[in-house]
């Protein structure tokens, strides 16, 4: 882009324009109380953050759970199988709360039962269960399941019951659906009554495409056919994402079974739902097992049973969740109250995104190709055919898509959260992605299950990005991705910001003010500021930490241990371009998961790594480990070790220091597990003293726990492609991946080059390396070796210790904290997604290949690295009399 121009949709939608053009009436907001009050009063949980998830759960408003443990402290709620009087009190609210749903979706008790259940994936099963399937005979072909591809999982799910039953399953192309010829219902054969059921979404949970009610009419009479075969068809319609909303008149579309789930709508409480039942076809459900409550008599030595008259009664097996039953009273009553009901939530969430879709439609790089393609069935024309669901993937300025999770993280570091992957609806996935079937299960040889971040497998996306917006969003949250998508991805070539935006609003709707006009786009950079500790070259190349080596720890080395010096970059040749000696220029171990490094000269091994490397990790009160993704001020946390008292002393600014025994002692309680990356591991807890000195740093309640030392977490016995040997056994401290993790000086100085940027004298200005290095968070640093190079070796050996390289460490969100302040900057992450092709790669993991722990070993600076290229099996460019030369065991 010549002279720093914005490219084409570098700039917001203005709302009020768009308002004004909108053949479609819109709305936004709630009436007189605005929404930033709303915001304010029930959800100032979200200060500082875009939460775009609605379609996954929404969230629950302040005065909706302050008004349910206002109902629990002061009412008795007994078990409502008992004849007591809490117990009478609590299956009465349970029977009002039915009431109330029912005259929620416009119905009533003489047209549907209530029948709670786990969610709506149970409510699909417990169809499945108690539909009456007839199998194949000699008279009939038997029943049959149809479903639309565009379902959730839970529908395809059923299949397998039907499988059982020996009933056919049909899956049915949206488009077959569309396509199919209306008939006359007289046409059908009304002297075949074998019962046949299709199940479709009111809502896609993948694109939010809103399929016709009006097709439940139709398929019940015979005029719309899923599948060419007599009988009676009976219609499920999965309600779960359409009722999160929009709503739904069952006295219109009398389907047969509707599966909803209250978290979607109310966000509180969870796992809870309801199958709603037309009465109609409930006597001719079928149920295999009777639990609690649902016998009206039995007897337990012969096969006895007679179950409960109501439909309710006789499927709610065992004690219903009665407290979250009670909790749906507050749902309904805080959600009239704040937004007046369902009808004014679709038409906000609507405009919201007609708005955004709109908006993200128009952006395009200076070449004309678009920034994103977005995966949908309409034109986001009206609230009949398409919710408030955006799902795309974002392209590269060649049209090529960006993997779903690069964006999912990038989108982290402006406090955005999406989602991505397939969403359990493999169906659509395949159709709007163009994936085959042959496909998917080259996806699953390649190591792809649903919900990982494996985004992209030979170019081809695996998965998309969703946005979805729900009856508390806002405009300032739309624009605040559309701002995210264009900082990131069209900002100016040169490195020139965008101009910023208006200070204050992103935008006010005409529902509340028309005083504001188009709102120009803000690139969130947060370009780094020149560091004070980097302002000259000689600065630069002294970028070492303040260091230790084991000689200040007290620990008794032999003599060649102790004259292991770091040498300065510029004696390396690194800032110059030369390679030099192959050498370690820096350690550093992290005593304590996520907090700061501490650096070495020379440091012993362990079986697990550099010892007591990742020994400790903070936990929340849930005993949850805390990681600087969460809490980047872990990073101000210093440990220091003596290895001669057998101590950790730990420091932050404001803090009085202090110590924690290297080793567990008799005092310490012992936590049974934790988790760290899906292992569970032993640990100990060290103490109420240094919980209190964390608690008060952090101000929340936090604990600092140690792996056991009896305890063995092993590695993962598969490296890219290759089995280790048999006789390989690896065991990891808290580590999440490997036991080393090793970068190169020189790839870090080439990223170092790609980050230039200008001061506000337009001087341009090199990241410091000493940042750069610490972001990355390794263990062994080297130089003298090209840039990424790393990437190719196959093993490396340091003197006696030999190494199997494990492949790249693929960086998440991390590296954006400066670990020196905690404060965050996304240009590190973005640049190194650019420049190595959005894989996000950056130095590679290490194993032991094998330790022999009989005698001390230890890793030194100045040590010479000689690795083995993955081409071929010799050492590079170094002789074999030069292997063992500087590393002391």
């Amino acid at each position: 882009m010549a002279g720093g121009a914005a490219p084409r949709g570098a700039e917001l939608l203005d709302f009020a324009r768009f308002w004004d053009s909108s053949s479609q009436p819109l709305a936004y907001g709630y009436g007189q109380r605005s929404l930033r009050e709303l915001r304010a009063h029930e959800f100032g949980r979200l200060a500082g953050t875009v939460y775009l998830d609605h379609a996954g759960t929404t969230l629950f408003p302040q005065s909706q759970l302050t008004s349910f443990i206002n109902d629990l402290t002061e009412n008795i709620y007994g078990n409502p199988h008992s004849q007591n009087i809490s117990s009478k009190l609590t299956h009465d609210t349970v029977e009002q709360v039915r009431y109330r749903i029912l005259a929620y979706f416009h119905t009533s008790p003489e047209d549907y039962s209530v029948i709670f259940t786990a969610g709506s994936t149970a409510a699909l099963k417990l169809v499945a269960e108690a539909f009456p399937w007839v199998s194949p005979g000699p008279e009939s072909s038997g029943s049959r399941f149809c479903y639309l591809t565009d379902s959730h999982t839970s529908v395809v799910g059923m299949r397998t019951i039907a499988t059982a039953m020996n009933v056919t399953s049909i899956p049915v192309r949206p488009e077959d659906v569309w396509s199919a010829q209306r008939q006359d219902a007289a046409s059908s054969n009304p002297d075949c009554q074998i019962p046949h059921l299709f199940c479709y979404p009111a809502q896609s949970n993948f694109s939010g495409t809103r399929y016709p009610l009006s097709w439940i009419g139709e398929v019940k009479s015979g005029q719309r056919c899923p599948a060419s075969t007599p009988g009676k068809w009976f219609v499920l319609l999965d309600a779960a994402s359409y009722v999160s909303t929009s709503p739904l008149d069952l006295s219109v579309h009398q389907a047969d079974f509707v599966p909803i789930s209250f978290y979607k709508i109310f966000g509180f409480p969870t796992g809870l739902g309801v199958l709603l039942v037309n009465n109609r076809v409930a006597p001719l459900l079928r149920k295999t097992y009777f639990g609690g409550g649902t016998a009206a008599a039995y007897l337990a030595g012969e096969d006895f049973y007679i179950p409960r008259q109501s439909v309710a009664e006789r499927f709610e097996d065992g004690t219903i969740s009665f407290l979250a039953v009670i909790a749906l009273k507050h749902g309904f009553d805080t959600l009239e109250r704040l937004t007046g009901g369902m009808g004014n939530i679709q038409q906000h969430t609507f405009t919201l995104a007609q708005y955004t879709y709109t908006a993200l439609s128009a952006l395009h790089y200076p070449n004309g190709s678009p920034v994103v393609r977005i995966y949908c069935d309409s034109k986001f024309s009206s609230p009949d055919v398409q919710g408030p669901v955006i799902n795309f993937n974002v392209l590269d300025y060649n049209g090529k898509i960006i993997g779903y999770s690069q964006v999912d993280k990038m989108a982290s570091l402006y406090n955005i959260q999406v989602r991505t992957g397939c969403f359990c609806n493999t169906g659509a996935c395949q159709r709007h992605l163009g994936i085959s079937d042959k496909m998917v299960k080259k996806h699953l040889q390649a190591g792809h299950v649903c919900g990982d971040n494996v985004d992209l497998i030979d170019g081809q996306p695996t998965g998309s990005v969703r946005i979805s917006f729900g009856y508390m969003s806002t405009l300032e949250d739309a624009q605040a991705f559309l701002r995210f998508i264009i900082a990131t991805w069209l900002h100016p070539s040169d490195g020139q910001p965008f101009p910023q935006a208006i200070p204050g609003e992103a935008g006010t709707p005409p529902a509340e003010s028309k005083a504001q006009s188009a709102v120009p786009a803000t690139v969130d950079r947060c370009s780094p500021s020149p560091q004070q500790d980097a302002a000259t070259d000689s600065e630069v190349q002294n970028d070492s930490f303040t260091t230790v080596d084991a000689v200040g720890l007290h620990l008794p080395l032999p003599e060649a241990a102790r004259i292991q010096q770091t040498p300065s970059e510029k004696a390396a040749g690194v800032l110059d371009g030369g390679l030099g000696p192959h050498v370690i220029t820096n350690l550093y171990l992290y005593p304590i998961k996520s907090c700061a490094a501490l650096e070495v000269t020379s440091w012993p091994l362990g079986n697990h790594g550099l010892l007591y490397d990742r020994g400790w990790m903070v936990v929340n009160h849930n005993g949850i480990c805390l990681s600087q993704k969460q809490e980047p001020r872990l990073c101000l946390i210093q440990p220091f070790i003596d290895l001669q008292q057998r101590i950790m002393i730990i420091k932050a600014k404001g803090m009085e220091p202090i110590e924690v025994p290297l080793e567990e002692n008799g005092e310490w309680a012992q936590i049974c597990q934790s988790k760290v990356c899906a292992d569970r591991v032993n640990t100990y807890d060290c103490g109420e003293k240094i919980s209190s000195w964390l608690s008060k740093f952090f101000g929340r309640p936090c604990r600092l726990i140690k792996q056991s030392s009896d305890f063995q977490r092993n590695a993962r016995k598969k490296k890219h492609g290759r089995d280790q040997s048999a006789d390989t056994t690896a065991t990891l401290s808290l580590v999440n991946e490997a036991q080393y993790l090793l970068i190169n000086r020189s790839s870090v100085l080439e990223l170092q080059q790609q980050l230039k940027y200008s001061d506000e004298n337009g001087k341009e200005e090199l990241f410091p390396v000493k940042d750069l290095i610490s972001r990355f968070r390794a263990n062994i640093i080297t130089k003298g070796t090209r840039a990424f190079e790393e990437e190719k070796w196959d093993e490396i050996s340091i003197g006696s210790l030999h190494f199997q390289v494990l492949g790249p460490c693929h960086r998440c969100q991390m590296i954006c904290i400066n670990q020196k302040t905690g404060q965050r900057n996304q240009d590190v992450f973005q640049k190194l997604s650019e420049s190595r092709e959005r894989k996000v790669n950056f130095g590679v993991y290490l194993m032991h290949m094998s330790l022999d722990l009989s005698s001390q070993c230890f890793l030194s600076v100045g040590s010479q690295v000689f690795p083995v290229l993955k081409e071929n099996v010799e050492l590079h460019n170094l002789p074999a009399s030069e292997k063992h030369q500087d590393v002391t065991s």
